[in-house]
């Protein structure tokens, strides 16, 4: 099947795919404000670049959109139906690496937290399952 668009206008479409920043993100950075966490972003010295790294709690946070991650079972794990090789080569490596990074992080003793696109809903949603993490700390509120 024949792409839609031109070659020109896909590879502009997917270079506006964010990698920082996106909508689910700044909703999780929202919550974890409210309720008191305090963190760095993306911090380069840690393998995988999490979104949040919370030195306090030893904890770092990755926002995944279902779909560069293949979040198993998800409505927005979608697969596109051109060059099918390329995009199962992608998706197959993008997993392993994040595999390979939680893997990296927990060895240096951090905990990891994956929140996915398709679960965060909204600031007060998010808060509420961030405070199931930190239970028993003693900043979050």
């Amino acid at each position: 099947m024949a792409d839609r668009v031109s070659r020109e206008k896909r590879s502009a479409m997917m270079a506006a795919v964010r990698g920082k920043n996106t909508a689910p993100e700044m909703l999780v950075r929202r919550a974890a404000h409210r309720i008191g966490l305090r963190y760095r972003l993306h911090d380069r010295r840690f393998p995988g670049r999490p979104d949040l790294v919370l030195p306090k709690w030893k904890t770092v946070i990755f926002v995944n959109g279902c779909f560069w991650h293949r979040h198993n079972g998800c409505r927005l794990t979608t697969s596109p139906k051109t060059n099918k090789s390329f995009w199962q080569r992608k998706f197959r490596d993008n997993k392993r690496r994040d595999a390979l990074n939680y893997e990296r992080l927990k060895v240096m003793g951090w905990r990891v937290i994956v929140l996915w696109q398709c679960e965060i809903v909204n600031v007060e949603q998010i808060a509420n399952v961030l405070k199931l993490h930190f239970v028993g700390t003693s900043d979050p509120k």
